[in-house]
């Protein structure tokens, strides 16, 4: 593999066309589960909340009732890490499809081919979804350990309370950043399109 430039966009280039990267690997791999993980957290999630309201209505100790509010949150967020995880690696199995599409076509023309190099975009992509992906489930990890000592008696329902806003907020700042992250795939999209569409161009004059 060399690196070069064309057309103003930094490219590798290679003597057939390449694989998906690890990323991309992953992406192809990886959705689907996180979808259904996200579709089990949320259906756990309903249910709690369920079983939460139905505690309120028949005044159960306020100890169950706070301990229940920790875990459903907790299985709620499961469901948000994995639902934006399954976008995020849905964004990498589309950029891998470009790659290997791209690429193949470019072999069939008998000249080097050229694939587009890892734009920083991409880079703070994947940063991004791996900071947000570890802010949540770790306040989820905490919201289990929380509900389960305010269940034992071992934390009062306020220190328990306290936790849990504190808890929402690094929850919240998950979210922005996983939103944030997965903007950035689609500017890599973009980008990769853009390309995509001058090396067509290249090609075409070349015929």
């Amino acid at each position: 593999m060399a690196t070069a430039t064309f057309d103003g966009f930094k490219v590798d280039e290679f003597d057939r066309a390449p694989d998906m990267n690890l990323p991309q690997k992953l992406g192809t791999r990886l959705w689907l589960p996180m979808w259904i993980m996200a579709l089990m957290g949320f259906g756990v999630g309903f249910l709690l909340a369920i079983v939460r309201a139905d505690a309120i209505a028949t005044g159960s100790a306020e100890t169950t009732i706070a301990s229940l509010g920790h875990v459903q949150a907790g299985f709620m967020f499961i469901g948000f890490a994995s639902v934006f995880a399954a976008i995020s690696l849905a964004i990498a199995r589309i950029l891998g499809a470009f790659r290997t599409g791209g690429s193949s076509v470019q072999e069939v023309t008998g000249n080097r081919v050229q694939v587009l190099a890892m734009p920083r975009m991409a880079k703070a992509f994947i940063v991004g979804m791996m900071m947000a992906m570890m802010l949540i489930v770790i306040a989820v990890i905490i919201h289990f350990v929380v509900g389960a000592s305010v269940a034992s008696g071992a934390t009062s329902v306020a220190d328990g309370n306290q936790a849990f806003e504190i808890l929402d907020g690094v929850r919240r700042l998950g979210v922005g950043i996983y939103l944030f992250s997965i903007a950035l795939g689609l500017g890599t999209i973009i980008t990769v399109l853009k390309f995509q569409a001058s090396k067509i161009r290249s090609l075409a004059r070349n015929v």
